[in-house]
């Protein structure tokens, strides 16, 4: 049974879907929205909140890579190592943007912590995806299927991938990162068989940000929740019975035995 341990959590085949509210960098930089995002998300009955951590490099300015500026965590200048900034927090799970998919080197750095570790496959071909996993060797790995538009047309979200990768890797949890609008595709993600799900929240989806558009709200995030606990129910064990609440109606209806 593909399944791995997650802090207290099991996340995999036979046990309740993770739901991840993915924060990332819609607080905008203030620490008391983040907050109330983490409020938001643990209300909603979501399993974790995720946040990034940037490439500097990519996303600062030469001349500013070397300044210390004051953080909620102390001075620190913009160029850090990510992995080693992250680690000091002892998280129980990371996670990989679809734009690192081919960063052997980071790859390889988290397989060295022996922590689990999702990969995102967003704008990946299934060469890509393969080499990836061959890196890990299948040990504390999980996939979320992605695609990354930013929000993403219902025609590019092949959910089919779900069932897919699945198949291909029947020992490693699969799930799915959407960045969609609307909450559909989602539960339809869990019923194809995802282990885990990540949306992306925000209080606001007019606030400014790259990220806001294709994030949920608080109360759309109750919705996805409670809707995703009643799937998972409802998607039953695929043993054929006949049920209590059926009986009287057979003992009426059936007239051939």
């Amino acid at each position: 049974m593909r399944s791995i341990e997650v802090g207290k959590v099991n996340i995999g085949d036979g046990h309740p879907v993770f739901i991840v509210a993915e924060i990332g960098i819609n607080h905008n930089g203030s620490l008391d929205i983040a907050k109330k995002l983490i409020e938001g998300a643990k209300a909603a009955g979501c399993d974790a909140v995720k946040f990034q951590k940037r490439t500097p490099e990519i996303c600062v300015p030469k001349d500013q890579w070397n300044i210390e500026r004051d953080t909620p965590w102390g001075r620190m200048t913009y160029i850090e190592e990510a992995v080693d900034f992250i680690e000091e927090f002892d998280v129980p799970i990371y996670k990989t943007a679809s734009a690192s998919l081919t960063d052997k080197n980071l790859l390889l750095k988290h397989k060295k912590l022996n922590k689990p570790t999702i990969i995102s496959t967003g704008m990946s071909t299934m060469a890509e995806i393969e080499e990836a996993v061959n890196i890990f060797s299948e040990k504390n790995l999980l996939i979320a299927h992605s695609t990354s538009s930013y929000p993403c047309p219902n025609e590019e979200l092949n959910l089919k991938m779900i069932t897919t990768l699945r198949e291909k890797y029947p020992q490693i949890p699969i799930g799915y990162s959407g960045h969609e609008t609307g909450l559909a595709p989602t539960w339809s993600a869990v019923s194809l068989g995802a282990s885990f799900v990540e949306r992306h929240i925000t209080l606001d989806r007019a606030m400014w940000g790259s990220d806001q558009a294709a994030s949920v709200e608080p109360n759309g995030f109750n919705r996805l929740v409670r809707n995703i606990r009643d799937i998972e129910i409802a998607l039953g064990d695929g043993i054929k019975r006949v049920y209590p609440s059926e009986m009287s109606a057979r003992t009426k209806l059936r007239r051939v035995k």
